[in-house]
């Protein structure tokens, strides 16, 4: 395989759902200690233990993905996929850590815990929780996946969950279906903070506000809702102009702490709203492609779109500058995006199977400004004209004529 391709890879899945696994996932099991007489323990130095502890990869360093063929015999297996990441040469292993199959059952969302509890996927009916599982295994860590055992009784024969966040803290719980029924829980005790049945004809995109005292609501078409997440009420509602569909929406602190909203309409226009008065502050395309997945870095300062032709767009959150575009990421639409917990790389997967990571730095241009050429042009042609008093005088008077003519 090419260098240049372990950024990318194809691992024969469709992904819809894509994280970054956090650090801080306790040891689950371990291997038994060898039957070692005194002498040989006492021959063990602190060298080598040195050595056998940075074996293990920090779990933030790997990647969670979700997804699969769904039902039927496309032969495509439905799963939820452990890869590894590599900074120092921002790459991804070029087969999964751990793969969990998930029989006909397809993992159309996911949303990874912020601490070390695990995941939750959602299914066509329901809603399963996931629990990472680290062991030790010749002196070093591996971690995989698992479904656990537990059942969340509020999420089961739910019909079709379309939206899944957990709030910055891992305290809170909100899920949005297909049938337009929103659902806010405490975690992790799943205890019912509040519902409302008809939040949208079908919820399509959810987020929490850093504080957590907030929660935005997408659904298929019409304006947006922000609830206070406390009182169970809508504090605002975000109205759409002319033929604006908005299709995600993300909060993200800017300068001086100071928290916006941004919204994607699915037609490349992304919309920033003030959080205070609940006004549109801007509004700017940045594609003339379609929006299909949309994130914001933990420190506010970017986004990131994926759009129909497969392309990514990372901008400054601040202005909405367009920062680095990677066009034809994927050969497929990007379906879900996911900014390292260091705001330094971009996760991305596509519905043509692959999985990606991109830096974030933004690219200089090679070569010379039209501009500085323009520029070198003039100045030649300057200099030839006053090295010849016969040319400048000719110039010179029809410079005149031309301007004669303008007035």
């Amino acid at each position: 395989m090419e260098a240049e391709a372990l950024n990318h890879i194809k691992y024969g899945i469709p992904f819809y759902g894509i994280g970054w696994v956090p650090d801080g996932i306790p040891l689950t099991s371990s291997e038994p200690p060898e039957q070692e007489n005194n002498d040989q323990n006492d021959q063990k130095t602190e060298t080598e233990t040195r050595t056998e502890s940075t074996q293990s990869v920090p779990d933030s360093n790997h990647i969670v993905l979700a997804g699969g063929g769904g039902e039927g015999n496309s032969g495509v297996k439905n799963a939820v996929v452990l890869i590894q990441f590599h900074p120092a040469s921002t790459s991804i292993s070029h087969e999964p850590v751990a793969k969990l199959g998930l029989g006909s059952d397809l993992p159309y969302r996911m949303a990874v815990h912020p601490g070390a509890d695990g995941l939750i996927c959602a299914f066509p009916e329901s809603c399963s929780w996931f629990e990472w599982e680290k062991e030790l295994k010749e002196g070093a860590h591996k971690l995989s996946v698992k479904q656990s055992d537990r059942v969340f009784k509020q999420l089961q024969d739910v019909g079709q969950q379309l939206a899944l966040a957990f709030n910055k803290e891992g305290s809170v719980l909100a899920t949005g279906g297909e049938d337009g029924n929103l659902r806010v829980f405490k975690w992790p005790s799943m205890e019912i903070m509040f519902t409302e049945a008809q939040a949208h004809r079908t919820v399509k995109q959810l987020d929490f506000s850093h504080d957590g005292k907030f929660l935005v609501s997408l659904g298929q078409s019409g304006p947006g809702r922000v609830w206070d997440v406390t009182s169970a009420a809508v504090v605002a509602t975000l109205p759409t102009e002319k033929d604006e569909v908005f299709c995600a929406g993300k909060f993200s602190l800017v300068n001086n702490g100071i928290e916006v909203l941004h919204l994607a309409d699915k037609d490349g226009i992304i919309v920033t709203w003030n959080t205070t008065t609940w006004r549109r502050v801007r509004s700017k395309r940045i594609t003339r492609d379609g929006i299909t997945a949309f994130d914001v870095s933990a420190d506010g300062k970017l986004l990131a779109c994926g759009t129909t032709a497969g392309d990514l767009l990372i901008l400054k959150s601040a202005g909405l500058r367009i920062q680095k575009v990677v066009p034809k990421a994927h050969s497929g639409f990007v379906t879900a995006l996911s900014f390292s917990h260091d705001s330094r790389v971009l996760a991305s997967t596509s519905m043509d199977s692959s999985a990606r990571v991109s830096t974030l730095e933004e690219v200089k241009k090679s070569g010379v400004s039209l501009w500085v050429v323009i520029l070198i042009i003039l100045v030649s042609i300057l200099a030839y004209f006053l090295n010849d008093p016969e040319s400048w005088t000719m110039l010179k008077s029809e410079l005149e004529k031309v301007y004669s003519s303008w007035r």
